[in-house]
Parts: structure tokens; sequence; C-alpha cells
């Protein structure tokens, strides 16, 4: 079935004639990577949050202050995932209205882009958020996302508005590399272009049919470098080309960030509603209606505990609805789980999804990375709530063919992100004296990004810090007993994010550039296999996950060396003060 929002263009109220002689102000709010961060307290024990309901505190103010129709709000994407609300309502009461269009309604939002995880939710889910989205007159902005039948865009372009007495253009779009992390199932009918140069060339196009007074980029692209390299990060490539854009709101990297740049602002808010980014444009207009035009770019801070009362009535109910699933029952476990733990060696909260990979036939070795950076579950009675912490992500798990050879480099590579060679007085872990804003932690950090840092299980092997890159991973045997071989083939399972080449630990570590003819099988979402498995067993046991026989072992060495530096490098990531 066919619906409105696959129109190519959207227009607002327009003016015809230009603005009017005099002072036009307007303010530009912008959240991105929120992930979910929708209530304003934890389903569990209550704790106040950041949330959405805190930063319509402050939007409320803005158009208290300065007027609804001089503030335009903006949404850079990744809001269908990361929380169990999106969760919820993606997935499980797929027929009450999706919550996400109705909080964005009740808060104003006038465009939102669509984020690399909202895509990863599937065609179900953003096809029907992006009709429920346009009702309100909201659209969900991927330019670059072009349909393969027709070469027409999948979801709106651009809208144009009337603010301040300003014709404002809004060009969104989604990541360009989608495709290198999502599943083809997830996006099937559409391809993603390049924000370099297609952006410039829509900018050129619509703007000489729109004539806009304001041009804004919405994208929901990292910062990268600023030299072509990133795919997934074209944001500072843009700042360094682009022309006739006043504003590039960007996202993805989880990095706020505001700069002026000559005649162009940027601005990302970070993630998860800590910041809210805020714009603004002077336009001056003679009464020869040119028009000179002053910017600037500010992070505000959320006040997580001044949450709108009035919004929060209003959710009430499905805050409640939320919290019921949450806190539903799903079994046991008879062990503490931390999964900082990953970081220093085998630890019992990768040996879980090890175990869960290598359940899954025809997987005879498993590849999987901590995801959770530093969460914890108590021993006793599970909820569905701590199979979010445990696993956060909707990835899927597939199952690729690799030689022996190939998974001994691709060892090699993801070690090396995260552990760097020994020398005495020195660090092993990969670390830095630099706050992660990404996380919003002071002190020290990881160099890379630890949802990287990949183990294997099924195998038997050993990581050495005193040898360089290539030299480091020996690998002894399966964990049952048979020879490991670097020309045989195994089956390796992996979550559907690196199988998509995600991390290019398949490409430069591996080698293998096209992964998807390797795959031999696919299976849910790792998350269901989780509960899958607790639905079975009804516990999880350390003896059971850890299981030598089944998972192998692997260490660093020298193991004395080793453990000591380590944990002295984990006691600067994670000070016990």
């Amino acid at each position: 079935m066919k619906i409105k929002h696959l129109l190519p263009i959207l227009l607002a109220v327009a003016s015809c004639c230009g603005p009017k002689p005099g002072v036009h102000t307007l303010h530009i709010l912008s959240t991105n990577d929120v992930h979910g961060c929708w209530f304003d307290s934890t389903y569990t024990d209550g704790r106040v949050k950041n949330s959405l309901f805190a930063i319509y505190s402050t939007i409320s103010d803005f158009k208290q202050r300065y007027g609804e129709d001089n503030v335009l709000l903006l949404d850079a994407g990744d809001c269908l995932q990361g929380d169990n609300a999106p969760y919820y309502y993606n997935y499980i009461d797929t027929v009450a209205p999706h919550l996400f269009p109705r909080i964005m309604h009740y808060m104003g939002y006038d465009a939102i882009a669509v984020g690399n995880h909202d895509i990863e939710a599937g065609h179900g889910v953003y096809d029907r958020v992006t009709a429920d989205l346009e009702s309100y007159g909201i659209p969900f902005l991927a330019a670059n996302a072009i349909r393969n039948d027709n070469g027409k865009t999948w979801f709106p372009p651009y809208k144009v508005f009337k603010k301040a007495g300003l014709k404002v253009l809004v060009l969104g779009y989604t990541n360009a590399n989608n495709a290198g992390w999502v599943p083809a199932e997830r996006y099937s009918g559409m391809h993603f272009e390049s924000l370099v140069p297609q952006v410039q060339q829509d900018v050129d196009r619509i703007k000489a049919k729109v004539k806009p007074d304001v041009t804004i980029a919405l994208m929901h692209s990292g910062a990268g470098k600023g030299d072509g390299s990133q795919p997934e990060n074209q944001a500072l490539d843009l700042r360094n080309t682009l022309r006739g854009v006043d504003f590039i709101v960007y996202a993805h990297d989880h990095r706020p960030r505001v700069e002026n740049a000559d005649t162009m602002v940027i601005m990302n808010s970070g993630s998860h509603a800590r910041f809210l980014a805020h714009g603004t444009l002077t336009a001056n207009v003679g009464k020869d209606r040119k028009v000179v035009k002053t910017l600037d770019v500010e992070l505000i801070p959320t006040v997580k505990e001044n949450a709108d009362k009035g919004m929060k009535e209003a959710f009430a109910g499905e805050f409640g609805t939320v919290k019921a699933f949450t806190l539903s029952p799903v079994g046991s476990m008879d062990f503490d789980l931390r999964t900082r733990d990953a970081y220093k060696g085998m630890s019992a909260y990768t040996n879980l999804l090890h175990t869960l990979a290598l359940g899954c036939t025809p997987a005879t070795i498993s590849i999987a990375a901590p995801l959770t950076y530093d969460g914890t579950v108590k021993a006793g009675e599970l909820a569905f709530n701590d199979l979010f912490t445990i696993y956060p992500f909707e990835n899927q798990l597939f199952i690729l063919k690799m030689t022996g050879r190939e998974i001994k480099d691709y060892l090699e590579y993801s070690y090396e992100q995260w552990i760097q060679t020994f020398v005495p007085g020195g660090h092993i872990l990969k670390i830095q004296q630099a706050d992660d804003l990404r996380l919003d932690r002071k002190g020290w950090s990881f160099k890379g990004r630890a949802y990287n840092f990949d183990s294997a299980a099924g195998i038997n092997y050993t990581v050495d810090v005193t040898k360089p890159f290539g030299q480091r991973i020996s690998i002894s045997g399966m964990a049952g007993g048979h020879p490991f071989e670097a020309d045989r083939e195994y089956n390796v399972a992996m979550t559907s994010y690196r199988a998509a080449g995600g991390g290019d630990l398949l490409s430069k570590g591996a080698g293998i550039q096209n992964p998807g003819e390797r795959t031999v099988k696919r299976y849910p979402e790792i998350r269901n296999i989780l509960y899958q498995y607790l639905a079975q067993t009804g516990a999880l046991e350390e003896a059971v996950i850890s299981d030598p026989a089944r998972i192998g072992h692997w260490e660093f060495v020298p193991k004395d060396l080793a453990n000591r530096v380590i944990a002295q490098d984990m006691e600067l990531l994670f000070p016990t003060f």
C-alpha cells in the first residue's frame, strides 16, 4: 500500500516575496541520538535520569520567551532504539499507536532525520513511525535513502517552514554507511548514497526552486576527520566543502560539539538527552531586502530533575505500561555479572554471549564483544530489564564461514584495538588520559570503541602482551580437543552488525571484503535468543556458561605481568573511590 509520505517534496506555509525589512531572530533547537531516553525515571529503582521530559522544560521556556513561531525544533536521528520504551512499542505492542510520534508531536518537533538504528528497527517499525509522524505534520527525513525501483526517496527528503518571518529549508539525511552495519532485509528496496556530493547537489537544486532565507542540513552522520575517509562520519567533510548552508545539524558519534565556521554553524547535542543544542540566526533585512545574517551556537546542559510536570502526567500511563513489561520475571542467575570484567580477560559476561552463540547450529566458533560499557546484574531473580543490560542492541546472530587463518588475523586486529605492546612503566590496555564525552565519563578512557573488542570462544588461545601486532595470538586448538587448522573453514557466529562489516574487523582484520557471501545462517535477535534460553532452562548458571569443554579458554600472557598491569589500568578506567 502506498502512503503519502513517499511524495518527494513537502512544503509548509511559505512566503513568496521574501522577509520583511527589520530584524528576524530564529532559534534552532536540536537533539540527537536520544536512544529512547524519553522518560525521566528508571524503571527499576526510580532514579531520575536525563530525558526528553526534562529537555521539554527548556524547549517550553524558549517558546514562551521568544514565541513559538520563532523556534524551530529538530532531531538528528537514532530515536527508535536503546531503551525499553522503544523496544516495547517497536516489537511488543504493535497495535497501539507508537509512542515516539506522540511524544514528538507533544513536544512540537518540526522535523526528524532518520538514524542508522532507526533503519535497524526494520520496515515494520520505521514505515509505521514515518506514517504516524506524517499524520502530525512531522517529516522523517532521509534524502539519501533511495528506492531501488524508481530512484525516488523512500522517506521525505526535505521540508520548508515559515519561522521568524523567514522561509527555512530543512534537508534531512540518514547515515551513508547504513549498509555497513544493518542486515539487508532491514532496508530492502532501498540503498544509501554518500552525503558527498549529494548534499551540495540537493542544496543547489532545491534552493533554486524554493528560494529559502535559511538553509539547514540535518543529518545522522558523525563529525569524522574532514578528509573524506569515513563514510559514516561526513559532517566535517561537508563543513569544509558545502556552500549555501547556514546550519549543519549532525549526530551519530555521540560527541557534543558546537562551533562557528565562517558563515556556517555546526551543532551536535551529543546523546542520551544530556544536552540541547541551540543555534541562533539573526537576519537583518534592509529596506532593499538585502539580508545580513549573524550566527551563534551553544550547548545547554539538561537539568534532569527539571522534567516537565504536564508531560509526565500526559504519558504516565505509557510509563506504567513499559515499567510493568520491564519488571516481568524471566528467570534467575547464580552469579554477579559485570560487563567491565570483559576488558581484563575472559569473563562471565562474554562467556554468556559465546554460549548463546555456540548453541545456534551450525556455529563451532563464536566472536563477541562487550556491548554494555559498564553494567552490573546481580545474582538472583532476573527481570526483562536485566536482558537490556546484558544485550542492549537489536542485533541478530549471523553465522559466517571463515578459515582458520582469517580467524587468527581477525583476532590480531581486534586485540590491536584493545591492547598495546607492553613496555616497562607503560599500559597494556590501550587507554588515554582523556574524558569520554560519548559515555559522559571523566578521567581515563579507551582510545578505541569497546564494542569492537572481540574475543573468541570454541577455541583455546593466548594473547601475548609483550609481542607486537600480528604476533600476539597463539591458537592451540579447538575447545573439544581437536586441532585448529589454518586452512580449514569454520562456521563462526557473530552479530549482524559485525557480519555486515561493522567496525571493519572483517575487512581490515580478516581481509574479507564481501561478508554477505560468507553467510551460512541467520538467527533472530540475540536478546531474544537469551530470552528463549531462559525460557527453556529457567536459569543462567556460571558453571554451564563458562564450561571450557564448550567455549574453550583464552588469557593474556605472560599471566602474572598481564594481570598486574591490567589491574592498574582498570583502576584508572574505573576508580574505586
